[in-house]
């Protein structure tokens, strides 16, 4: 028996392949299949299985297009009803690979149709669970992404989820292997450990959600305390991942079309596209073209699009470093934006030599910065709230990068900004929307608050307070 985890850290998300005797399982895979097929057929194996812990939110599974090179069967659990060919799996069914076997184990919470997989290995012994979104390394799913008006609450979903770990799960044994869907920097949870695997054991003494006295009250309202509004793509993942999508070899041949200047300008014009930046942000801040939004491949790149760019069907055009136009459009179909429509040929270098106009948003280091700050000059930290609340300059003014779209309107076009995030990356893609929108006076500071931090600025640091009766 093989099992191997495949872990994509800028989506913080894991598929797992399971092989036995000739024959393999594909748990939660991404969207491009040939990692999948290429493990199977190094180990002269077929795939039988394509199983689905959930209707994802945070991604768009690799479920239909595997299923069809490779012949497996897609399997759902209890109460799934994808709108396509798939096996709906019942509570308890026991599904053979190989000399081992796996058993559905029906957990909703996360959402209804959520399902835990326990492996068993060839002599029958519990070796492993893969929870999905069911439960974290140091945490448990939200349940608040899948409610349906007037059917289930969030609350409703917590209880089931109370009622799945402790029925389901909790009851297992203490030595079994925990693989969960997700690790730390997935939204799907709010305190998951940095952790990709671990023992059921540790996770009953230590994930807050699994502690023996826990009542079912405070159960729900640990687990709905603090959780943020969801990114707005979720809903859409969830739901293509459910109705269907286009091939993602469709997607692919259509986002990788290299483009001449020319080209590349009246598709842009013709079809109003979104013009992304993909490359380093020490690229992009040397020079840029005008009305361009940075966001680097090189950081949290689909997480981004999917929270900045609201219609999945918009089409995007990119400029890419030399190597990387497939990764570029790979990331953007993992989330679902599966209308790239090319990509600029040459890059920056050719858009110049055809005398195209460049822009360029200047830079500062924060050593430079501590020495021209004034009491009137306006700073923006463009990082999370909570970030800004746990520590911030005494200048700085919370604009998080997560709501600009919302909040532009509050800020003035004709004033100067210098921006920082934790490290540069959030802030330059900060500053490319608000210079897209008109705003010319901005500096951005290098190496965030990180390089703040070492000047001599003050900063307030958070401290709980309580108030007294």
């Amino acid at each position: 028996m093989k099992v191997q985890q495949i872990y994509t850290g800028c989506l913080a998300e894991a598929a797992y392949y399971i092989e036995s005797k000739g024959e393999a399982v594909v748990i939660d895979p991404l969207r491009e299949t040939g990692p999948y097929l290429e493990m199977a057929e190094k180990d002269g194996a077929k795939i039988k299985y394509v199983l689905e812990t959930h209707f994802h939110a945070d991604f768009v599974s690799g479920h239909l297009d595997l299923a069809r090179k490779s012949g497996g069967q897609i399997v759902y659990g209890p109460t799934a009803a994808p709108n396509f060919p798939a096996y709906v799996a019942e509570d308890e069914e026991i599904l053979s690979v190989g000399d081992v076997t796996i058993k559905v184990l029906h957990t909703p919470g996360h959402t209804m149709e959520s399902t835990t997989y326990l492996l068993r290995d060839e002599t029958g012994k519990d070796y492993a669970i893969f929870t999905g979104d069911t439960l974290f390394l140091g945490d448990v799913g939200r349940p608040d992404l899948a409610i349906k008006q007037g059917e289930v609450t969030e609350e409703d979903l917590a209880g089931y989820l109370f009622d799945s770990l402790r029925n389901k799960i909790m009851p297992l044994a203490d030595d079994l292997i925990v693989y969960p869907g997700h690790g730390a920097g997935s939204a799907c949870g709010k305190k998951m450990s940095k952790a990709t695997e671990g023992t059921l054991g540790e996770q009953k003494k230590t994930n807050y959600a699994l502690r023996a006295d826990m009542t079912r009250e405070e159960f729900v309202r640990e687990v709905l305390t603090g959780l943020v509004a969801p990114p707005q793509y979720f809903p859409k993942n969830a739901m293509m991942n459910k109705m269907g999508y286009e091939s993602f070899d469709v997607v692919r041949e259509q986002g990788t079309q290299a483009l001449s200047v020319r080209a590349f300008k009246a598709a842009w014009a013709e079809e109003e596209a979104l013009v992304i930046d993909a490359r380093t942000k020490e690229d992009f801040a040397k020079g840029f073209i005008p009305g361009s939004i940075f966001i680097g491949l090189d950081g949290t790149f689909a997480p981004w699009v999917g929270l900045l760019v609201p219609d999945l069907q918009q089409p995007i055009l990119f400029i890419a470093n030399p190597g990387d136009e497939e990764e570029v459009v790979t990331r953007l179909a993992r989330v679902g934006y599966d209308n790239a429509i090319g990509f600029l040929e040459g890059g920056l270098t050719a858009w110049a030599a055809a005398g195209e106009d460049v822009d360029e948003i200047q830079n500062i280091t924060a050593e430079a910065f501590a020495k021209v700050i004034k009491p009137t000059t306006a700073l923006l930290d463009v990082r999370k709230s909570s970030e800004y609340a746990a520590e911030h300059l005494v200048a700085a003014q919370n604009f998080p990068l997560d709501t600009i779209n919302q909040t532009m309107a509050e800020l003035n076009p004709a004033e100067q900004y210098f921006l920082h995030c934790a490290g540069g990356y959030r802030s330059l893609i900060s500053a490319s929307i608000l210079r897209s929108r008109g705003f010319q006076h901005l500096v951005n500071i290098e190496g965030g608050f990180a390089a703040l931090r070492e000047t001599n600025l003050p900063v307030t640091e958070y401290v709980e307070q309580t108030t007294e009766l």
